[in-house]
């Protein structure tokens, strides 16, 4: 019932029919209202995904629970969670950039175990089981380049409440003279697969919902990445970070260095 080969399949297949359901209503006439802030977006297209992902997992898997961005969740009892995104990136769909996904994680038991990361725009499928590495498509991910923290090229993003905003605005200014580049691309969930097949050197970011990075970081993490908050802590909401493991020293110690988790209350 829980065995792990079987749910990331079917992590990768709830994340591909999403994706297509997605795809579909891209270029129709959108339905746009704002939730926390004026800035934190939904649209018709999240919630109709996410429906359509909850009702493929009560056919399926009628005993499991599940977390979701939109409607939140329901109990189960098998032991099993799904974690959902069903748009990870929604101002980048309502304006029409190519950077955006669907994120299906399956728990066991409060472990991801499996997690799929969907683009719409162009059809590709991040994926990973824990202990069974990661892919893009069928090519197996390795992990970003080697490179000197002053070269490498990191992701981030911003909450969308102003305050916080501003301390994260704070954090990247002063890391930016430090490093090669910053990029903010607007998607978590992709930012993460990013820096597993190598497009981005090491990512960032502080005030992330369980649902924005669960399956993203179990596909870096079985990339190769070193995936962690910051001071030994688990990726949080608090703060999760990926990067190569030559890099986490330099990377981690600057972080620490730079109050960056601090930017969210808690512990």
């Amino acid at each position: 019932m829980n065995d792990v080969p079987e749910l990331a399949e079917f992590a990768a297949e709830l994340a591909r029919g999403a994706a297509a359901l997605v795809a579909r209503a891209a270029h129709g006439e959108l339905q746009v209202s704002a939730k926390s802030t004026d800035t934190d977006l939904v649209t018709v297209v999240d919630r109709a995904s996410e429906q359509w992902l909850v009702d493929q997992i009560a056919a399926r898997r009628p005993d499991d629970a599940v977390l979701g961005e939109e409607a939140g969740g329901r109990p189960g009892t098998s032991g099993v969670r799904w974690v959902l995104d069903p748009i990870d990136g929604t101002v980048n769909f309502v304006l029409g950039l190519p950077q955006y996904a669907i994120s299906v994680a399956a728990e066991v038991h409060k472990q991801v175990v499996a997690g799929a990361v969907c683009n719409p725009a162009t059809g590709e499928l991040f994926r990973a089981r824990r202990g069974g590495g990661a892919f893009l498509g069928e090519h197996r991910l390795r992990g970003p380049r080697t490179v000197a923290l002053q070269r490498c090229v990191i992701g981030t993003g911003f909450g969308y409440a102003a305050d916080r905003r501003a301390r994260q605005a704070a954090v990247v200014a002063q890391l930016l003279p430090r490093v090669g580049d910053i990029r903010r691309l607007g998607s978590a969930s992709l930012d993460l697969c990013a820096v597993a097949c190598g497009r981005l050197d090491a990512y960032f970011e502080a005030g992330l919902n369980r649902w924005d990075y669960a399956a993203g970081a179990l596909i870096a993490a079985e990339a190769g990445c070193v995936t962690s908050g910051l001071r030994g802590r688990r990726p949080s909401e608090r703060m999760t970070v990926a990067c190569a493991p030559e890099l986490a020293p330099t990377l981690f110690e600057l972080l620490e260095g730079l109050d960056a988790d601090a930017v969210v209350d808690g512990p």
